[in-house]
């Protein structure tokens, strides 16, 4: 698709500030996709990244990336978003599966084409909450692939500091039901009260037998890390400074709070994930990923 041609509307929404990590996340699902050992497979992911002139010549294959593998941003991180791409799926499917939950909630749903891309049971319905400009962008792009969507989806555009959960109950959202809910990629960005909001929300618009999935980070202090080589070659080679855009308040005990609520939690590193699955990032010395954490939480029976 030419960027140029089918410029969008929204495409505002994915150029700049928090927006253009999405494009830097599908740029990385869309390397991981043509990995010989990929982990996940995103077809629509490459669509994205060059239908917008921010990430038009990003790679979107490792040949495109002269060091490979040893490039910390298209290398390391690349593959860390692809990890987690393949846990959160896994986590999405067994979810819905093996329980009643037809509902499924991506909260900061970016660039995120799940609806599209994973083996949905009949009766799912997707609400992706995004702020309009970004989900503008995702639905031109994948009109203009004729792509269909695997289960109901239902795009909410409002801003997540603003009232998501009346914009999500008016587009149809049951709250007597249970539902799965995913933020992935989402709490760095916001101040602790907004996370604060958020989990308490999750927790009163969830019946039994719901689950949630979150990523964040433990840090004490992010300028730590503030010369680790993901931060730094992601400046310097797309001009994202992360710790810029990332909210630097201390960070509430989201998941202590929701087992206050009566749900269950798992904490795991991602690097638990990298030794289950035998691929993707291990520790190393002044590690940007040392303190993410990936929270799994289930509302009345344990996770599996």
């Amino acid at each position: 698709m030419n960027g140029a041609t089918q410029r969008s509307t929204g495409v505002e929404g994915v150029d700049g500030g928090v927006g253009v990590t999405a494009l830097l996340v599908a740029a990385a699902r869309a390397i991981e996709t043509h990995r010989h050992d990929a982990l996940a497979q995103d077809v629509y992911a490459e669509h994205f990244v060059r239908a917008a002139p921010a990430s038009a010549g990003w790679p979107v294959r490792m040949r495109q990336v002269p060091d490979g593998d040893a490039n910390p941003l298209w290398g390391r991180f690349a593959r860390y978003f692809g990890l987690r791409t393949r846990v959160l799926d896994d986590f999405l499917l067994r979810s819905v599966h093996t329980g009643d939950a037809r509902q499924v909630v991506l909260l900061g749903a970016g660039l995120d084409a799940r609806a599209y891309r994973l083996d949905w049971p009949p009766g799912c319905v997707v609400y992706e909450i995004d702020r309009g400009g970004v989900l503008e962008f995702k639905h031109e792009v994948l009109d203009g692939l004729s792509a269909t969507p695997q289960a109901a989806r239902v795009p909410v555009p409002v801003d997540l500091r603003a009232d998501w959960v009346e914009a999500l109950t008016g587009a149809g959202f049951d709250t007597s039901a249970p539902s799965v809910w995913l933020a992935e990629g989402l709490l760095f960005y916001l101040p602790a009260a907004a996370e604060t909001y958020l989990i308490d929300m999750v927790d009163r618009m969830s019946p039994e037998g719901s689950a949630l999935a979150y990523e964040v980070k433990l840090e004490r202090d992010l300028l730590e890390y503030r010369d680790s080589p993901l931060y730094t070659s992601t400046a310097q080679q797309i001009g994202i400074d992360l710790l810029n855009l990332f909210d630097r308040e201390p960070r509430p005990d989201s998941a202590g709070d929701l087992e206050s609520k009566g749900w269950s939690t798992a904490v795991h590193t991602p690097f638990d994930f990298t030794r289950r699955h035998g691929r993707g990032p291990l520790p190393e010395q002044n590690d940007a990923l040392a303190g993410n954490r990936w929270v799994f939480a289930n509302k009345s029976r344990p996770f599996a």
